[in-house]
C-alpha cells in the first residue's frame, strides 16, 4: 500500500473530476490517497506521501502559472517520489493529439520545466459553454471555429476517454520506486 497524493490545477472543475477518477482507482488497489488543490499546497508536506500525481488542465494553450510554480519549488521532491502529470485539453480530443509525444501542450510543458514525471498521460477535457462566462464562451468558441470544433453556444461535450483515465489509474498505483 502506498501513499499517493493527487494535486490538481483546474480551471472549470473537470481536471479535479478526472483526478477523484484516479483517486477512486487507487484506493480500489489498496493505497490510501490524499487529493489537493494546487492552491492549497502550502498546507501539503509532500514528503508524507511515497507517490506524487500532478494534474493541470489548460486555458488558452497554457497550463496555470501555479503548476510551473509547483513544479519548480518542489522539483527536488518530485524526482525523488514515484511521480505522475497529466493535463486535460480540447485539443486532446483530436487523436493525433491524445498522447503525451504528440499533445503540444504536454510537450511545451515538458520543455518548460526540469522534472521528468515516471508516467505521462494527456485527457481531453468536457467543452461547457453554459458554465463559461461571456468573454470566455465567446473566445472558446472562436478557436473551436478555427480547429473545427462545435460551436453551440448551449453545448456540453465531455471528449474524455474514460477508459484512458481508467487505465492511467491503474498504471499510477503500480508505479515503482525510482
Amino acid at each position: 500500500m502506498s501513499e499517493i497524493l493527487i494535486v490538481y490545477a483546474t480551471t472549470d472543475g473537470h481536471t479535479f473530476d478526472i483526478a477523484l477518477r484516479i483517486r477512486q482507482l487507487s484506493e480500489q488497489q489498496g493505497h490510501r490517497v490524499t487529493m489537493a488543490s494546487i492552491r492549497d499546497e502550502a498546507n501539503i508536506n509532500l514528503n508524507l506521501f511515497d507517490k506524487i500525481v500532478v494534474g493541470a488542465s489548460i486555458r488558452y494553450g497554457k497550463h496555470g502559472v501555479q503548476v510551473y510554480r509547483f513544479v519548480k519549488k518542489y522539483q527536488g521532491i518530485l524526482e525523488n517520489k514515484q511521480s505522475a502529470f497529466f493535463s486535460v485539453n480540447l485539443v486532446a480530443r483530436k487523436p493525433e493529439k491524445s498522447q503525451p509525444e504528440t499533445n503540444p501542450y504536454v510537450q511545451k510543458f515538458l520543455k518548460q520545466i526540469q522534472w521528468v514525471p515516471q508516467e505521462l498521460a494527456v485527457f481531453a477535457g468536457k467543452l461547457d459553454y453554459p458554465r463559461y462566462r461571456f468573454w470566455d464562451r465567446q473566445m472558446i468558441r472562436l478557436i473551436m471555429w478555427m480547429t473545427k470544433g462545435p460551436t453551440t453556444p448551449q453545448a456540453v461535450i465531455d471528449f474524455t476517454d474514460w477508459k484512458q483515465v481508467e487505465a492511467f489509474g491503474l498504471l499510477v498505483g503500480k508505479m515503482k520506486n525510482v
